[in-house]
């Protein structure tokens, strides 16, 4: 085992090519989402899917800031949970989510109780969850790092659905509009934080699985989601 410290560059690089190899931009269900192949069924089945880690999110960066004993990591980390939950003058990613499964057909109560939630999105959102509960406040920050290549995705992902989705209701896509600036802010804040606070070899290799993990986490609720959901021909009009 390499017991040598990497440098921020090789570190950094370490990290990205976990992200260029296993990130879920490359899985089937995206790239048929991309090519305009999906049914309407399959769009609102992965926005009610999806909604299930959505609504983890803040509770995942609740669980790091309850582990974190450093009072400026945890001011840095705090925006990330009322940009999902809101605060009571301002709408968040969670209300923009809903909005985008209204534009779909889905009613907000069939989304909140979960009515299409598939086991196996579940299991994979609840064991994120408790990754960030029971690691080390650095390496479940770390875990996050796939925002460094959700921009991409995202900018892709709203081309995509204006160009074959046009049954959806354009005011419906505000999350992914606003996700291309926060998530560009978000995985700068998180890549900094991990190349100063993992500090031994462990430490940065445990990083290195922590993003390894996340990848596999937002590759498995896709794996459920295209057994549910077929993605041949093309979107219904």
């Amino acid at each position: 085992m390499n017991d040598e410290l990497w440098d921020h560059e090789t570190f950094t690089t370490r990290l990205r090519e976990v992200g260029e190899g296993g990130y879920h931009h490359l899985h089937p269900f995206h790239l048929a989402m991309n090519d305009g192949k999906l049914t309407r069924e399959s769009v609102s089945g992965w926005v009610a899917n999806r909604f299930c880690y959505q609504q983890a999110i803040p509770v995942k960066d609740a669980a790091i800031i309850s582990n974190c004993p450093l009072r400026d990591v945890r001011r840095l980390w705090l925006h990330r949970i009322t940009d999902h939950d809101g605060t009571r003058n301002d709408e968040g990613g969670i209300e923009a989510w809903l909005r985008l499964g209204e534009a779909c057909g889905l009613s907000v109560e069939e989304l909140l109780d979960g009515a299409h939630v598939l086991p196996g999105v579940r299991f994979a959102v609840d064991a994120y969850v408790a990754f960030a509960r029971t690691k080390p406040w650095q390496i479940a920050v770390a875990s996050s790092l796939t925002e460094l290549f959700a921009p991409d995705l995202m900018a892709k992902r709203l081309e995509a659905f204006e160009e074959h989705y046009s049954w959806i209701n354009p005011e419906g896509l505000d999350y992914f509009r606003r996700r291309l600036t926060q998530a560009k802010r978000d995985s700068d804040e998180a890549l900094q934080l991990t190349l100063v606070h993992c500090t031994t070899p462990e430490l940065q290799r445990e990083a290195v699985k922590a993003l390894s993990f996340k990848c596999d986490v937002l590759w498995a609720i896709l794996d459920a989601i295209h057994l549910k959901y077929s993605t041949q021909g093309n979107s219904t009009p």
